[in-house]
């Protein structure tokens, strides 16, 4: 099952962004590092032969089975991208899509006009709570 988007449209009722239904979200996951062993671009032999996290795989599906949007996000450079999605399919990880090009070094300060929730990845998936922190915002 698959989420769809919903059209938006702004106060002059030109068309925006559209948004997806309550309860649906965009996942945006890294790969080195976050589903399986920190890999830098220049190891790609390394990229075909490692092994997923096991919580990872079983996370994503369950995403992916309740119509969340599963994308990947990776500093992993276009030339490995059919290393990557040979990988994938190899270990029956189901996604809709992957950006490639993520800056490499993290420490990333995102700015969009849609609400970003970042989770920092600290080793295992499970089920994501919630926690009050203190973020920088733009002064109003």
């Amino acid at each position: 099952m698959e989420a769809q988007l919903l059209p938006v449209t702004d106060e002059q009722g030109r068309a925006c962004s559209p948004v997806l239904p309550p309860g649906k979200k965009n996942f945006l996951i890294d790969i080195d590092g976050t589903i399986t062993d920190d890999i830098p671009n220049e190891q790609p032999e390394r990229m075909r032969t490692c092994l997923p996290f096991p919580d990872a795989v079983q996370t994503i599906r369950q995403w992916f089975q309740e119509g969340h949007f599963i994308y990947f996000f990776t500093s992993r450079t276009e030339d490995l991208r059919p290393i990557t999605e040979a990988w994938l399919q190899q270990h029956q990880i189901p996604y809709h899509g992957i950006v490639f090009g993520k800056p490499r070094g993290g420490n990333y300060h995102w700015i969009d006009n849609h609400i970003v929730r970042a989770t920092r990845f600290k080793g295992r998936f499970g089920q994501l709570v919630r926690r009050e922190h203190t973020i920088e915002v733009f002064e109003e």
